[in-house]
């Protein structure tokens, strides 16, 4: 039997996620795959990571890797879920993610035995879709005495009664195990009041994270009482803005981020908030906070500076006032969001990229931005500028190739992640310019870019088609006296111009001998969206799409692509794990039966509207694709609901079948 040593050395020649797979043939390879001297060859970004709703991206770079340092173990409430209560008892420190918890037996018994095996190894605990009782809840987190997260989102149970910790011996007992809370999400809650949320947060006194998003919070006037929030004492039925101002005084040592997204705050309570005295937030999220001005982004600013993460999406009522105040005010902040923000235009974009620490930005749905003054303000000689990891232009229609071939050079090596879905008047000239400039990309989204081809793809552009033409340059159009076609007025698109150029296999061998760069070039990809670019073939999906690490795949409404292409895909991208084909007609049974056995780690697939799949098709998922959570097969006719049945049974990780209108329902609609 091979040492443990020799086992590690072996194995760190392999990718992360072939260092998984490994690590499930017996115990001493799990042991030597979690060692901590593995060397990491490509050094592999963490998945994004969420906060309370907003996604950040946060590259990783280190020359150790711990498979499970982070991993979170999800399950529902179940009788076979205590046995792997007992197993992860060999754990030193674990994160639980626990759903469909109730007030019946199975549930308490789970709640008991996660106190008893795990209670002083749980580091995150989150309990979604539950209804979990007040008294199971307060039997189990007296044992969790290193717990650093708790996500109680959505409980009404807990809080409906208003008696939750309303003892004050179970406040000491939760106040013992609780002291060490970072982060506490109270998202969703209904019936938060005052009452329950001072008594919960007074058992954590040092709280760093504090998530109220989309709680009934009375900033302004107390509709049950029928007077001004903070005249009368605390409130048994609502959460106040004079409460909440209490909290974030008594931890203001600590608190640095603060989540009141989807709440009715106003000005007047977003200035109170910012001007607690020596509170020093690092990240607020305000999304979709209706009521929020310009002036009140101004005065959050002057009294909030050191700021790094700001999110004031779907704020309807900024416009480019506040992207200034934003640029002029916040010199430390690396993540904006301004996404749906419609009034936002080019102004002060100039001057936000000049903002040296910026690495994220989310633009998307801000339908006025065309990137000009981005472009500009990364030009600037001799000042700094910000190295963007992250970047998002999903529905931007004004983004045209010479912004994203500007951005593209400028950007260079930093770009991690460029979302330019529903772009329209993206080219191929853009995925050029990306294939060539931005080879660090691991996450690239061009869904609904109906311009791009397979020409683009495989990077054959001419010469001539990739130089930039004279009218989107900085000296403008050409005119005449006649105002002929010089640049001016372009001729009306001839129908037969709407179809491309098909490629032969003399195109194909050209691009297999050519020096030039085609997406092929983006070898770190983890992420890949090809929706809806109609004019793609198989003839570049089977030449470019052929990454090993990709675990993200999107070929959904390409009309014209085949068996072909999923062959290839199966057999170049084995650590897919959500892999979408819907509304691909020339997707049939022969390409699932070449590409599944390849496909072992795909745990989301989507073949909706897919007319040729039938049962076979879910026959051989059931064989090759036994890690399966979700699989859409809707409007698929010839796919019966016997065989729906028989996936259920089969496959043990199933947790979703969209099977809508499948067989002889669709003719029965």
């Amino acid at each position: 039997m091979l040492s443990l040593q020799i086992i590690v050395y072996i194995l760190s020649f392999l990718h992360a996620s072939d260092r998984k797979e490994a690590s499930l043939v017996c115990r001493s390879w799990y042991n030597a795959s979690q060692d901590q001297r593995y060397q990491v060859t490509y050094p592999e970004p963490k998945p994004p990571c969420t906060l309370w709703g907003v996604g950040v991206f946060i590259p990783y770079i280190s020359p150790f890797i711990d498979l499970q340092r982070e991993v979170t173990f999800s399950f529902p409430a179940s009788a076979s879920a205590l046995e792997l209560v007992k197993g992860l008892s060999r754990k030193s420190h674990c994160s639980l993610r626990i759903s469909q918890l109730d007030g019946f037996s199975i549930s308490r018994s789970l709640l008991l035995e996660v106190g008893a095996c795990l209670g002083s190894k749980v580091e995150s605990l989150a309990l979604p879709g539950s209804s979990i009782t007040e008294a199971s809840l307060l039997n189990l987190l007296p044992c969790l005495t290193s717990l650093r997260r708790l996500d109680l989102r959505g409980l009404d149970s807990l809080f409906m009664s208003g008696a939750f910790l309303s003892r004050e011996e179970h406040r000491q007992q939760v106040r013992s195990a609780l002291c060490g809370l970072e982060e506490l999400d109270l998202s969703n809650l209904r019936y938060l009041s005052d009452l329950t949320f001072t008594r919960l947060t007074g058992c954590t006194p040092r709280l760093r994270r504090l998530s109220l998003a989309g709680c009934h919070i009375a900033f302004e006037f107390d509709p049950y009482r029928g007077c001004p929030v903070g005249m009368v004492e605390d409130s048994s039925a609502l959460l106040s803005l004079r409460n909440l101002k209490r909290l974030l005084t008594q931890q203001k040592s600590t608190l640095v981020a603060l989540d009141l997204s989807r709440t009715s705050i106003t000005p007047e309570s977003l200035r109170a908030v910012a001007q607690v005295e020596d509170l020093k937030l690092e990240e607020l999220y305000l999304q979709g906070c209706k009521e929020l001005t310009d002036y009140s982004v101004e005065i959050l600013v002057r009294h909030q500076p050191g700021l790094l993460k700001l999110d004031i999406s779907e704020c309807m009522g900024l416009t480019s006032r506040s992207v200034e105040a934003v640029a002029h005010g916040l010199k430390s902040l690396t993540h904006l969001s301004l996404s749906h923000d419609w009034r936002i235009t080019e102004k002060g974009l100039r001057d936000l990229l000049a903002l040296p620490g910026l690495k994220g930005l989310d633009l998307s749905q801000c339908l006025n931005i065309s990137g000009a003054e981005m472009v500009s303000g990364l030009k600037r000689p001799g000042a700094t500028r910000a190295q963007l990891e992250t970047l998002n232009f999903r529905g931007c229609t004004y983004i045209k190739d010479l912004a994203v071939f500007s951005l593209a050079q400028l950007l260079g090596s930093c770009l991690r992640e460029l979302d330019l879905t529903s772009c329209v008047n993206v080219t191929d000239l853009s995925v050029c310019a990306i294939a060539t400039y931005l080879q660090e990309l691991v996450v690239l989204r061009l869904g609904w870019c109906k311009e791009v081809t397979d020409w683009g793809l495989l990077g054959m552009l001419q010469k001539a088609e990739c130089e930039l033409h004279n009218e989107t340059g900085e000296n403008g159009p050409m005119f005449t006296r006649t105002f002929g076609n010089m640049g001016f007025f372009k001729p009306p698109r001839m129908p037969f111009e709407e179809k491309p150029k098909l490629l032969t296999q003399i195109d194909l061998q050209q691009f297999k001998e050519q020096a030039g760069d085609s997406l092929l070039a983006l070898r770190r990809l983890q992420e890949l969206d090809l929706s809806a670019c109609i004019k793609l073939t198989d003839s570049s999906i089977t030449q470019v799409v052929k990454y090993p690490d990709l675990q993200r795949l999107s070929l959904s409404m390409l009309p014209d692509i085949t068996d072909a292409a999923l062959v290839s895909v199966g057999w170049h991208c084995r650590s897919l794990t959500s892999l979408t084909l819907s509304h691909c007609p020339g997707i049939t049974d022969r390409g699932v039966a070449q590409a599944a056995p390849h496909l072992q780690r795909l745990q989301h697939l989507y073949l909706s509207c897919c007319g040729n799949i039938t049962d076979r098709s879910l026959h051989l998922l059931m064989q090759h694709c036994k890690r399966l959570k979700t699989v859409d097969i809707s409007r698929c006719k010839n796919v019966s609901m016997r065989t729906v049945e028989l996936l259920h049974s089969n496959l043990p990780f199933l947790e979703n079948v969209h099977h809508k209108l499948i067989g002889a329902e669709l003719f029965n609609d």
